[in-house]
């Protein structure tokens, strides 16, 4: 479903990734794991094709999503559902509104929004709340809401950007029962976290980053020996 091929990104002198491979199969619930700075956010932002990698390739359901003309960008977000450590949810909209602006961007016709609407809430458990604004909720239900508007537009891939790391331990447990709810429906979950609690109760899958490397990825049952800096390589490279 996806591949990341020699994907390598650089921040002016800053190396964010080096060489990344690896493939997620359909269905796959896959934890990307490592220190702050590791690289796993500009993976994320990556596959939205918020940026663009200096090398390599990111295939998407078959096609070369680092290849996409921008007036294209558009769709492609609205085939994934991603979920933020800060929510990203619209202050001054009800939870309702905000799932239903949600749908709006996608292009859902109004009359699925209702249906959908229900759905998503009764899925996260915000049933009661569909009339409460952000401001109204705890951190925890901020965080039910910005899943149920990721999930609204039905994607077949989720991606989550350290979606507890704003939350206790309680109610962030109570966050990856939901995701796991997701991927038993057949959805493909990439989590991007260092929470390690979390990591060793739920993961499935771990690819782990170092310095911009993947050092382990369980699929493979071993861990990867990271190449030696080459110091005299130059990179001069636009996004």
């Amino acid at each position: 479903m996806l591949e990341l091929k020699g994907i390598t990104k650089s921040f002016g002198k800053i190396k964010a990734l080096e060489d990344i491979n690896f493939n997620v199969e359909k269905g796959e619930f896959v934890f990307i794991t490592g220190p702050s700075g590791a690289g796993k956010t500009t993976i994320i932002r990556l596959i939205l094709r918020e940026l663009l990698p200096d090398q390599g390739e990111i295939i998407l359901a078959g096609r070369d999503i680092t290849k996409l003309p921008s007036k294209q960008i558009p769709y492609l977000r609205q085939k994934i559902g991603t979920i933020f450590q800060d929510f990203k949810v619209l202050p001054e909209k009800t939870v309702r509104e905000n799932i239903e602006m949600a749908l709006a961007v996608c292009g859902v016709n109004q009359e699925e929004w209702k249906d959908r609407v229900i759905d998503v809430l009764k899925m996260v458990g915000l049933k009661k709340r569909h009339s409460l604004f952000p401001s109204q909720l705890s951190g925890g239900e901020l965080q039910r809401l910005s899943m149920a508007r990721a999930l609204a537009i039905n994607p077949k891939i989720v991606l989550a950007d350290e979606p507890t790391g704003n939350l206790d331990w309680d109610t962030a447990d109570l966050i990856m029962d939901l995701f796991q709810k997701i991927n038993s429906e057949g959805r493909t979950v990439i989590m991007a976290t260092h929470h390690e609690l979390i990591i060793k109760k739920y993961a499935q899958r771990i690819i782990e980053l170092k310095e911009g490397r993947v050092v382990k990825d369980t699929a493979s049952k071993k861990e990867i020996q990271p190449k030696k800096d080459i110091e005299s390589q130059d990179i001069n490279k636009s996004e």
